[in-house]
C-alpha cells in the first residue's frame, strides 16, 4: 500500500521573538505568584515564653521555606523586607520586594505577605 508522506510545517522563530516570548511568560509566572502572595495567610505556630513574646522568633528563612511549602511559590530571603525577626503574637504585613515590572495591586503601594503568628 502507498501513504502518503505527511508535509511538516515548521515555523522559523526568531532569536528576538523566542526571547520576547520568554520574558513574557516569566513575567505573566512572576505576577500569578505575586497576586498568590498578596492574597495569602501564612500561619505559624509559636510557644510562648511570657505575655506574648515567642521562644523562637520567625526569621527571614523560615518565612521563605513556609512559603515555599504552604503556598508552593519560590522566594529568596531578598524580597522579603524584614529588618527584625518576628518575636511576638499576632498578625504582621511583611513588605515584598519584587521586580519593578510586575504592576502593583490596586490601591496598594507595594506586594505584602500576611503572616500570623498563634499559639498551637
Amino acid at each position: 500500500l502507498y501513504k502518503r508522506e505527511e508535509e511538516v510545517v515548521v515555523k522559523e522563530v526568531s532569536k528576538e521573538e523566542d526571547d520576547a516570548r520568554q520574558a513574557e511568560e516569566k513575567l505573566k509566572q512572576c505576577q500569578a505568584a505575586a497576586k498568590r502572595l498578596d492574597n495569602a495567610l501564612l500561619v505559624f505556630r509559636r510557644f510562648i515564653s511570657e505575655g506574648i513574646e515567642l521562644r523562637s522568633p520567625v526569621t527571614k528563612d523560615e518565612i521563605v521555606s513556609e512559603v515555599a511549602r504552604q503556598l508552593n511559590v519560590n522566594i529568596y530571603p531578598d524580597n522579603l523586607h524584614l529588618v527584625s525577626p518576628l518575636s511576638s503574637l499576632g498578625e504582621f504585613e511583611v513588605p515584598l520586594r519584587l521586580p519593578r515590572d510586575i504592576p502593583r495591586p490596586e490601591g496598594k503601594l507595594q506586594w505584602t505577605l500576611k503572616v500570623k503568628i498563634r499559639r498551637p
